[in-house]
């Protein structure tokens, strides 16, 4: 408790301290936005965002802003690359999703910063005391309301509305270019570093399935399951994973080399997708950390491709 007192109290001084040159400095024009811990007081235009979340680093970007400072996934060491380099530099990592790294944030002198109550609520009041902070409450199966609010938080709540619509638009074409897509069972699957999972129909990537009309194997409907976003799969069920197409991801270096020793075994290898050449690895950081417009039409290229051969 004396060490989180001290880290507040370090980092209010941080922000007092640059308070002078904020963009958020007060008599600045704001507004109010209501998000899961509250209503808040932000910027009308926020001009130095961090950002805590995966999802939030692809929504700033898609919207054309660029973070001053973001934390990382752990496993994934990276922010997304699926928008270039360039799309990237200047960024400041700021921690983990986990542990954001709170004196970094208040010495970059941010004006907003967005972040996760799933992820981040212990931290919630240390963040306020740097700048205005924003929360969506939960990741993944409230991937689209999570990108509207952040949107709205960012000052693009016309060209977030924009950008989803048009990604709910071709995500209806490409199932359409299908016939009828609800025949086709898409299995999703993800390995990381000590467990293997198959993803439902609540989860980012299940999501954007299901507004293609794709179909999926029974077992990953998670019918009887209150979460439906993913379910742990054992060694010696990997039938669970079956389906008339496979997408397997791979969390980090060392869920890769799990996917390669569970692929080359006799299970894997005796599923009728991988039998039929239709088990096809896909990126993580767009099937399962991207959880944005951007990554879900990354999701919709790759079904694209690999369900119209």
């Amino acid at each position: 408790m004396h060490r989180r007192l001290v880290t507040l109290a370090l980092v209010a001084g941080l922000a007092v301290a640059g308070c002078s040159s904020s963009p958020s400095a007060p008599g600045d024009a704001t507004r109010e936005i209501t998000h899961a811990m509250g209503t808040t007081k932000i910027p009308i235009t926020p001009k130095r965002v961090v950002v805590l979340d995966t999802d939030k680093i692809d929504t700033a970007l898609t919207l054309g802003v660029t973070p001053v400072g973001a934390a990382v996934a752990g496993e994934a060491k990276s922010w997304p690359t699926y928008f270039g380099e360039d799309k990237l530099s200047g960024i400041t990592e700021v921690g983990t999703l986990q542990e954001p790294n709170l004196e970094k944030i208040a010495s970059l002198k941010p004006d907003l910063i967005l972040g996760s109550k799933f992820r981040q609520e212990k931290y919630y009041d240390e963040l306020t005391a740097i700048a205005p902070t924003v929360f969506t409450a939960q990741v993944g199966s409230t991937w689209k309301e999570n990108f509207l609010l952040d949107g709205d938080a960012l000052g693009h709540k016309a060209e977030a509305t924009t950008a989803l619509e048009a990604y709910e638009k071709r995500a209806k074409e490409v199932g359409t270019k299908l016939g009828d897509p609800s025949k086709i069972k898409v299995s999703i699957a993800r390995f990381l570093p000590d467990a293997l999972r198959a993803y439902g129909p609540t989860s980012f990537s299940g999501i954007v399935v299901g507004d293609t009309g794709l179909g999926r194997p029974e077992f990953q409907l998670l019918a009887d399951k209150e979460d439906k976003r993913f379910v742990a799969v054992s060694a010696e069920k990997l039938n669970l994973l079956d389906g008339d197409v496979i997408f397997v991801a791979a969390y980090g270096e060392k869920a890769a080399q799990q996917q390669a020793t569970v692929s080359a075994g006799p299970l894997w290898q005796g599923l009728s997708a991988v039998k039929a050449g239709k088990a096809y690895v896909v990126k993580d950081e767009v099937w399962m950390t991207g959880i944005g417009v951007t990554a879900a039409n990354k999701i919709l290229d790759d079904l694209a491709t690999h369900l119209s051969a």
